[in-house]
């Protein structure tokens, strides 16, 4: 049994044995937000990622990336914005950290009401992979920065989608460990999980060059996150 099979088998026993006082996941309260904002009707949901998030290989990128169809998902009342950048690594000491780009800047300015985070797929780079420990740590300094932000926005943390080819560096062995490494930067920080790994898990025709997902992988990736947030 490897490590996602036991951790599916270990969540049922969890929910099992928390029957009814199972705590209800997160979701994006309208009111609240408005109320935080003055009655600003507007929610603004920043889109933190790399490329599966900047849309690298989505035909139709401005259309088609995750958060531009996440946008049609939510509707007029969400203003929903890519900061994705590619090559982006959550690591701090990776060969183009997060924390160094114009879009991390941007993404801050922006002042988020929700903040999506997907970073990962590149910290499994053998010059960026320095072991499950230093993710966690940078992952978890990462949820913090933006919880500092005074509009104290929401922030959902969504797992690497599958690898399905070592390409570029990128190696689907090291994934794992990164996984593990975000989950537990999570349970720390008490921010809930997105899993788009178990999501797009089986559907390597939705991946044609076995790393970033097509239109149709975006597609579901929006879905899926659209289901967690606004169920």
């Amino acid at each position: 049994m490897n490590r996602r099979h036991f951790a599916a088998l270990f969540a049922l026993v969890a929910a099992l044995l928390a029957g009814c006082a199972k705590k209800e996941p997160p979701v994006i309260r309208l009111d609240q937000i408005q109320n935080r904002r003055g009655g600003d009707p507007i929610v603004r949901v920043a889109c933190i990622g790399d490329s599966i998030t900047f849309g690298a290989g989505v035909e139709g990128r401005e259309t088609n990336s995750y958060p531009a169809q996440l946008q049609k998902l939510l509707g007029s009342r969400f203003d929903v914005r890519n900061f994705g950048r590619s090559g982006a690594t959550a690591s701090r000491t990776g060969d183009l950290p997060y924390w160094t780009t114009e879009e991390f800047t941007a993404a801050t300015a922006f002042e988020p009401d929700v903040v999506l985070i997907k970073l990962g797929t590149n910290d499994t780079k053998p010059q960026n992979w320095k072991g499950k420990a230093a993710c966690q740590r940078d992952v978890a300094d990462l949820i913090e920065h933006f919880k500092e932000l005074k509009t104290k926005p929401m922030i959902w943390v969504c797992l690497p989608v599958p690898v399905y080819g070592d390409q570029w560096g990128i190696t689907a062995q090291t994934l794992d460990t990164v996984l593990e490494g975000i989950e537990e930067a999570c349970d720390d920080k008490k921010v809930p999980v997105i899993d788009l790994f178990d999501a797009l898990t089986g559907h390597p025709e939705m991946f044609p060059d076995k790393i970033h997902p097509n239109a149709k992988g975006a597609t579901l990736m929006a879905k899926t996150i659209y289901q967690a947030i606004r169920p």
